[in-house]
């Protein structure tokens, strides 16, 4: 199909105007103004808090207007990643998109459907005529990505509704109540560099086309890391020769698996053709290894120019810690309904070395804030012991179920009456601002959902094109059913 033929082109038409402004997380002020001049121009009142959340009001349908008032809640900031070989300006260029089969996907880069998506929905929704709904209030929440900055710094009061719509969840049909909690980890090791011996050879090796994905949504499914198959093969190598590294750098976002990294190292000149052979049987193991989740690895090990190294004890503590540290899914859930959904996990997400110093990005989550204590303080624990200065931030909160929740009612009854079938009512694994909801307006009714997307985070991530549809569908026949006030 074309572009032109996406349906509900309500929809598709606000998408494709909001994948015209650049909303990286953290510089999100172009779509900040959007939102406030497409509200007032369209004589809805409009708001702005201190923060950058947006909030437009739409009046309920006449005849509507005793039913209790819902808010529709989506982030505006997206996850900026492409492939390594394309070039792209997150800060300035539209992201291009094109219609593969089933499915709308970018061209290189990640898409901004999670969730731009949700906000042209929003949009679509403001802007229609003949639709009957009670009140409501559609909130755009600012850098979602990073740190939840928006839903953190929501100012006490902004949103006055009874009931929250997210428009954040990845996949049709399934309802969630539920999310996990988490927090950063960043480790920082100081050093300054030495002169490599005269007779060190130097080279890069480097890992591309890996599925990655999001840390939370997609921790469980084994998928490979860059970080931790770049650090196991440095290891190793560290136990048979004076390895001197220069470099490491992979990953981008706090959120996502890691899909490519690189290494620079200096090695003696009479082992250089060890570690090649070393190398071309790692990358064998490697890929078979992962024959399954990451079919398109590519691999490469080249000479590369003379620097300054790190100091070695230095470079070997920094190892160590990357092999020895947690990464991926720690504990199951333990309540036999949801037995089948991670509860902690961690993730190493991102390296980068300047001059004097190597900052690691990590990423701790838990449906159990008790243990995500834990885990936190298991990955403290092991850059402390690599002599790394370690920061934490507060990060946000679980959201528990609310067994008694009214919409979540509403939403699985409405979903039975359009469809025909059974819709899945479960709890997420990945962070939604439903938390820090939950903490700031405790009343709050609240379910999440959206279209289907797969591989968000990543330069793959793709929107399958009739699930928009049918949760457009789908909110318009809730809106119908809420309760009066």
């Amino acid at each position: 199909m074309a572009k032109s033929d996406l349906k509900p082109a309500c929809v598709f038409e606000q998408f494709a105007k909001i994948n015209e402004i650049p909303r990286p997380s953290k510089r999100e002020e172009k779509m900040i103004d959007y939102l406030k001049n497409w509200g007032e121009s369209h004589g809805l009142e409009t708001k702005v808090d201190k923060t950058g959340n947006v909030l437009i009001k739409k009046p309920a349908t006449p005849g509507y207007e005793n039913l209790k008032t819902v808010i529709i809640q989506s982030h505006m900031d997206m996850v900026c990643d492409k492939l390594v070989d394309v070039e792209f300006d997150f800060d300035n260029d539209p992201i291009q998109t094109y219609v593969d089969g089933e499915w709308l996907k970018a061209k290189g880069t990640t898409l901004g459907a999670d969730d731009g998506i949700g906000c042209a929905i929003e949009l679509a929704l403001l802007e229609a005529d003949g639709v009957e709904h009670g009140p409501i209030e559609c909130v755009f929440t600012r850098d979602e990505e990073t740190q939840l900055t928006g839903a953190s710094g929501m100012e006490a009061g902004f949103m006055t509704g009874d009931m929250l719509i997210n428009l954040d969840s990845e996949d049709e049909g399934q309802f969630f109540v539920s999310c996990a909690g988490g927090r950063s980890t960043t480790a920082e090791f100081i050093f300054e560099r030495d002169e490599a011996p005269s007779d060190y050879f130097f080279m890069q090796g480097s890992i591309k086309g890996l599925t990655g994905g999001h840390s939370g949504d997609d921790i469980e499914k084994k998928r490979a890391n860059a970080i931790k198959i770049l650090a196991r093969f440095l290891y190793k190598e560290m136990e048979k020769c004076d390895v001197r590294l220069v470099r490491f750098d992979s990953g981008k976002m706090h959120n996502a698996i890691p899909r490519d990294g690189r290494f620079t190292i200096a090695v003696p000149n009479d082992k250089k053709e060890d570690i090649k052979v070393d190398w071309n049987v790692f990358v064998s193991e490697v890929e078979d290894e992962f024959h399954v989740t990451d079919t398109n690895m590519v691999f490469a090990l080249e000479s590369a120019d003379r620097e300054p190294v790190l100091p070695s004890e230095v470079a070997v503590s920094f190892v160590r810690a990357l092999q020895g540290v947690d990464n991926g899914v720690f504990a199951m859930c333990q309540d036999e309904a949801i037995a089948d959904m991670v509860e902690t996990s961690s993730n190493i997400a991102s390296i980068v070395t300047e001059d004097k110093r190597i900052i690691v990005v990590s990423s701790q989550r838990s449906n159990v804030m008790s243990n995500l204590d834990n885990q936190c303080n298991t990955v403290k624990a092991v850059f402390e012991l690599a002599g790394a200065k370690v920061m934490q931030n507060d990060g946000y909160p679980a959201w528990k179920m609310n067994p008694d929740s009214m919409l979540t009612k509403i939403v699985a009854d409405t979903y039975r009456k359009l469809f025909g079938k059974e819709p899945v009512v479960k709890g997420i694994h990945a962070g939604l601002e439903c938390g820090l909801f939950s903490e700031r307006y405790p009343n709050l009714d609240m379910v999440s959902f959206g279209p289907t997307l797969r591989y968000v985070h990543t330069p793959e991530e793709r929107l399958l094109i009739p699930t928009v549809e049918m949760v457009w569908n789908h909110l318009l026949e809730i809106l119908k059913n809420i309760p009066a006030k």
